[in-house]
């Protein structure tokens, strides 16, 4: 196993929407991409086009972010492939199955989008640290980042999505907690919040929102798009905040703004 020059990004959900855009902008500012997707090879395989065309590497990982032999195989072809991790963004998630009122709300439907928006992430920012520390020691790269993509559901109540505003919520003390004890070992650790994102998980509630934006629901009133997430992660991966971790930022169009 070679070691790469160029750094090492590890994008979940990579094959489309938010995941697509980061995976594409991180491989513009001169990482080579792990492409993560769960089952839709054909959109993930656009994902790797679009890395190519732009002269950029990436290469394409199935696995299910729920399961730990899955986040074991993405890490060891990824590092197979590349011989090292610089960055990797936790992205991939699932909205809440069916988006069902709480008091009707089931016990399926919590475990996998727990599993899946929540230990998933949790553990494979496990395995990437203790990857990152080995090469951080070893002296093969300098720092790493994990950056966790959250939601404005985790502080913004959707009473048909417990399971889902519940696991965002909890994502923030996920930040917090890697924050401290990596920070020793050279890893920052962020969480991003994206607002309403035009994205195929909102487009289902497409009309609702349409109307809530106009209606001032933030500051400035459009949807946000997949690349205005991929320009936070950019710039938290560059390592510009050197002396920031466990931040959150919110790219939300001011909606976290409380106003009377």
């Amino acid at each position: 196993m070679s070691v790469s020059s160029t750094p090492v990004a590890l994008v979940t959900g990579a094959s489309r929407g938010i995941g697509r855009a980061i995976a594409v902008r991180l491989a513009r500012e001169g990482y080579a991409v792990g492409v993560n997707y769960h089952s839709n090879a054909t959109a993930a395989a656009e994902t790797v086009k679009e890395i190519g065309q732009a002269g950029g590497v990436a290469l394409p990982i199935q696995a299910d972010v729920a399961s730990a032999a899955d986040r074991q195989g993405m890490i060891a072809d990824l590092m197979q492939r590349f011989g090292r991790l610089d960055v990797l963004v936790n992205n991939a998630g699932i909205t809440s199955v069916g988006r069902k009122d709480l008091l009707e709300a089931t016990e399926e439907s919590w475990d996998l989008v727990f599993a899946t928006n929540l230990k998933g992430p949790f553990f494979l920012a496990q395995l990437a640290a203790r990857t990152m520390i080995e090469q951080i020691d070893a002296k093969s790269i300098s720092r790493g980042t994990i950056i966790n993509v959250s939601s404005i559901s985790a502080y913004a109540v959707s009473t048909n999505r417990a399971d889902y505003c519940m696991a965002k919520a909890a994502m923030q003390m996920m930040t917090w907690l890697l924050a401290d004890r990596l920070a020793e070992q050279r890893i920052l650790v962020y969480e991003v919040c994206p607002g309403v994102i035009a994205s195929d998980m909102t487009a289902p509630v497409k009309e609702k929102y349409d109307r809530l934006i106009a209606e001032g629901m933030s500051p400035i009133r459009r949807w946000g798009q997949p690349e205005d997430v991929a320009s936070a992660v950019a710039m938290l991966a560059s390592g510009v905040l050197g002396f920031t971790t466990g931040e959150r930022i919110n790219i939300d169009g001011g909606f976290h703004i409380r106003r009377l």
